[in-house]
């Protein structure tokens, strides 16, 4: 038989993603109790976690890419340096 009355759940959360949070959903016409219901729900349906919960990794193409943007910055490159982007897109056209 299922109860007529609701389970009460107390979480301490930042008051600043709690903020954010409130004002995304509030968007979206939802509140937070509409949303705690909806994950526990989706929980339930999958037997687990609805998303994916994991430290991103940065790929090897993103990890070479900061490298050389620091080195750009640290002056270990030699770059062209432009006054305009009608002086850039010059250049470009002359390349091709």
């Amino acid at each position: 038989m299922e109860s007529l009355t609701n389970d009460i759940i107390n979480v301490r959360v930042d008051p600043k993603d709690k903020l954010e949070a409130t004002n995304i959903l509030k968007d979206l016409g939802l509140n937070m109790t509409t949303l705690i219901n909806m994950t526990l729900k989706q929980v339930i349906k999958r037997n687990g976690i609805p998303f994916e919960v994991a430290n991103p990794t940065p790929s090897k193409e993103l990890l070479e890419a900061i490298e050389e943007g620091e080195n750009i910055l640290g002056s270990k490159v030699k770059t062209k340096k432009y006054h305009s982007v009608k002086e850039l897109i010059g250049d470009l056209e002359n390349d091709l």
